[in-house]
């Protein structure tokens, strides 16, 4: 989920985006203050443009909004009142996640292909990884699915040659860091980092 606001440039309307996945054609369905962004095809709900946001909730800056249960409870609030069914449910656990690798084994059809089992503290993630350097009892940095990394690419929900895939194990260099080793291989953390905490925070 990500909110923008940009006074100047769109006028006094709060982007709400929920799905940035691949979308054929959108459909708008407006009420109220509301318009809510639809996929034709599928029926999913991408997100909503809400009209004379200034006059109906307290934030302050442009650009990326912080997103808060506060402001979720805001604008779920909001909707009802514009008669708008859909509730929106926000995951407040960070995006770039530091995670424990429990397992590790071969992909059943790719030589060069890991299935990790990643604790992210309150869950474990099955994710397919192919750096050279992955193993057992790492802590590394996971990009959780619905992350967007430095490089503009979402995170979604994967099958690699037939393997679920929920997220992602970085490297220095997907994470845009300072001085970021060129040769392929995924971040290994320090003992000190504690699984389930936001590796930026950290930083």
């Amino acid at each position: 989920m990500n909110v923008h606001y940009n006074e100047k440039g769109i006028g006094d309307v709060l982007l709400v985006t929920l799905d940035a996945g691949e979308v054929t054609e959108r459909n708008y369905e407006k009420s109220g203050d509301v318009v809510k962004l639809v996929d034709q095809k599928d029926g999913r709900t991408l997100g909503f443009n809400i009209f004379n946001a200034s006059q109906n909730f307290n934030f302050s800056g442009h650009g990326k909004i912080d997103v808060t249960d506060e402001l979720v409870d805001e604008l779920n609030t909001f909707l009802k009142k514009n008669n708008v069914d859909d509730q929106i449910e926000f995951d407040s656990r960070p995006d770039f996640i530091v995670g424990y690798v429990e397992s590790k084994e071969k992909h059943p059809d790719a030589d060069k292909l890991s299935v990790c089992q990643v604790n992210i503290s309150d869950e474990t993630l099955q994710i397919v990884c192919g750096a050279p350097n992955i193993d057992q009892g790492q802590k590394v940095v996971v990009s959780r699915v619905g992350a967007v990394m430095p490089s503009g690419m979402l995170i979604k929900e994967a099958e690699l040659r037939g393997v679920k895939s929920s997220g992602m194990i970085c490297s220095a260099k997907e994470l845009d860091l300072p001085d970021a080793p060129q040769e392929k291989g995924i971040l290994v953390l320090e003992d000190s980092y504690e699984v389930g905490t936001d590796f930026f925070a950290g930083k």
